[in-house]
Parts: C-alpha cells; structure tokens; sequence
C-alpha cells in the first residue's frame, strides 16, 4: 500500500489504467473530458478507454451525475463506448475507486478531471490525496462496495430516488 497525492496519482493510477488486461471499474463523483498520455500520444482518456474496449478489457464507469458536453462531444467520436462500455448513474456516488483486473486499486479524492486524475500541469491540478494497493484484501474491499452499488443494493431502502435520473434499479 502506498499513499500518492497530486500528479503522482495521475502517473501512478493512469499507468496501470493504461495496462488493464481483464477490467477496469471506475467510480466518481464528477466526470470530465480529461486527457492523458497514452502510447506517446496525448490523448482523450476516452479514447484511451476505447482502445481497452477493443482488446477485450471491460470497462464500468459509475458516477454520480451527467457529465458536460465536452465529454459528451468526445464520447461521441468512440461508438465502441456506446454499446460496450457500462456504465451506471448514482447520485450518492461520492467515492473515487479505480479497480485494475481485481489485483489494484486506487481509492481517494481525484475524480475522473482534468484537474483531479488527468493530465493538467501542477500549477493547475486540485491538491488530491490517495492510496494504491495490491493487497488483494483491501483491493477486495474496494471492489466489494463498487459493486454494492453497482448492483443496486442500496437503491431499495434510498431515500433520494426523486434526484436518480437513471435508477438502477
């Protein structure tokens, strides 16, 4: 386990995001066209995505609200997206898990934007703070709360179904 903050999180957690093989789970609060680099290239990370969906690595997203059109407008230009990429609307959502083929995790403040994950000079970067393991324990643990949620398990007893715009269940 290590803790990272600032643009270690952006080296350390987009790497391995950049390697998946099997999957990659992502929850967070907000969600923005971010860019990172990928293959030499600077890149949208949904294009980065794109490219993991075309060698057979899964991809969910979880996130708490529509993101703005600037990532709508990137979105569009992958339709591998579209119909392979899952992906899940959650209100409450506020964690900030990465989940790399069930052998590592990100969990702390960065959400997926430029300033909190993406490639932004330090200037310009939120001051973010996290850890990454591979203890497969802890990395069990983060998975496991990931697909609570993305299950629907909570959304039975939830008391803020009338700001779900796309209830899981």
């Amino acid at each position: 386990m290590k803790f990272i903050t600032n643009t270690q999180i952006y080296h350390e957690v987009t790497e391995k995001i950049c390697l998946a093989e099997k999957f990659v789970w992502i929850g967070t609060a907000d969600i923005k066209d971010m860019h990172l680099l990928y293959n030499g290239k600077v890149l949208s990370f949904l294009a980065v995505l794109n490219d993991l969906i075309n060698k057979k690595t899964e991809v969910r997203l979880l996130h708490a609200k529509e993101p703005g059109p600037q990532f709508r407008k990137s979105f569009d230009k992958y339709p591998g997206l579209w119909s392979k990429m899952e992906r899940q609307l959650c209100p409450r959502v506020h964690f900030k898990h990465i989940i790399i083929d069930g052998k590592f995790a990100y969990t702390g403040s960065a959400n997926l934007t430029g300033a909190g994950l993406g490639m932004k000079n330090e200037n310009h970067r939120n001051f973010e703070a996290g850890i990454i393991t591979e203890n497969l324990i802890l990395v069990e643990q983060i998975m496991q709360q990931f697909d609570l949620v993305w299950m629907g398990y909570y959304c039975k007893k939830c008391k803020r179904k009338g700001y779900c715009d796309d209830p899981i269940i």
